[in-house]
């Protein structure tokens, strides 16, 4: 194999000057609080720190909250570099959450929390949530996100949980009026159900109870006709793996037609559930 001018060139160059460069830390402060519903909480955060974010138009646009524990004495933005290298137990933990939607007029955004547990043993960025005050400064990553509703599509499938209920509720409000299809949204209780802005030809079906009822509902669909068919699907990973199964090896929907990765896994932290992702037990493909 021959090497390049350029590979010479970067093999020259110092390990530490070829790292990436740090991700800018965009600050913003909670400008307001809104019960959704008893376990969804919408923060409204803003600020000049809005102008530091990769805006994009994807709706499933994402941010990673920087989340310092309160007893570590920092505020944003934080010098991650420093802490990596002096005290790595302080470093703030990174949670990722979708923009539900922008204001641009305003250099706002939304962002929903699902308040996991049960009274009050919330995780890191829920608890975070529940207590945050108007003024409450946080940092953050972003914005990522890869999925927007296709817009010459005959059809679309969306299938979600709790997690994924802002991306598929900012899909159905970016979607034309005259689309349709079916959206199947898992959530474990019915006093969480929303009512969501949708197209009048696509039918909002809510699943309630156990998760894997998801899979006996896209079992139940006829999907032998999927010409032109936009498939939105990201849910738990056990679940995600077993949808796969049913939309790309029995229904034969060609995997370009699917936006579809597993947005959490039962019993892990993001933490643990991100470093899986490089190991066998993270993917979702057979």
């Amino acid at each position: 194999m021959s090497t390049t001018a350029a590979q010479t060139a970067s093999a020259e160059v110092p390990a530490e000057r070829r790292a990436r460069r740090p991700r800018p830390q965009a600050v913003l402060e909670v400008r307001a609080k809104n019960r959704l519903s008893p376990r969804l909480l919408r923060l409204t955060l803003g600020g000049e720190g809005y102008d530091v974010l990769h805006r994009n138009d994807h709706t499933d646009a994402y941010v990673k909250l920087l989340l310092a524990d309160p007893g570590s004495g920092l505020t944003p933005p934080y010098d991650l570099d420093a802490l990596r290298e002096q005290s790595p137990e302080l470093l703030p933990t990174r949670r990722t959450y979708t923009v539900r939607r922008w204001h641009d007029d305003r250099r706002e955004l939304d962002i929903d929390v699902v308040l996991h547990g049960e009274d009050g043993d919330h995780g890191v960025a829920a608890r975070w949530a529940d207590e945050a005050q108007p003024g409450d400064l946080i940092a953050m990553n972003g914005a990522g996100g890869g999925y927007t509703p296709a817009a010459d599509a005959r059809s679309h499938l969306l299938i979600g949980d709790h997690a994924a209920l802002p991306a598929i509720a900012a899909a159905l409000e970016a979607m034309d009026p005259s689309a349709r299809g079916l959206a199947l949204i898992h959530l474990d209780h019915e006093e969480d159900v929303l009512t969501l802005e949708h197209p009048a030809g696509l039918v909002v079906r809510w699943v309630l109870g156990p998760r894997e009822q998801l899979l006996e509902q896209v079992a139940s669909l006829d999907l032998t006709d999927h010409e032109g068919l936009d498939v939105f699907c990201h849910v738990e990973r056990g679940i995600t793996k077993q949808l796969r199964r049913l939309l790309v090896a029995d229904a034969g929907i060609p995997r370009e037609q699917i936006s579809i990765s597993a947005y959490w896994a039962l019993g892990r932290v993001e933490d643990q559930f991100q470093a899986e992702k490089r190991e066998p037990i993270g993917a979702i493909d057979d």
